[in-house]
């Protein structure tokens, strides 16, 4: 995978994210709340592994 997929793969997720912070902000259910959360702190968790995935990619390029 490239850092531009990689990038690509974390920019949709915080697009999930975004989708998730609005469902929180929607729902009254405080279970319902703590499984959006545990959603939304995995997607962070997937996210910096793209990250970090790109930056060794990147770094691995010839100059």
């Amino acid at each position: 995978m490239t850092a531009d997929e990689s990038l690509d793969r974390a920019e949709a997720q915080v697009g999930r994210i975004e989708s998730l912070r609005e469902q929180l902000e929607r729902t009254d259910d405080a279970e319902q709340a703590v499984e959006i959360l545990g959603q939304i702190s995995q997607l962070a968790k997937d996210i910096e592994a793209e990250l970090q995935r790109a930056k060794r990619d990147a770094d691995a390029r010839p100059r």
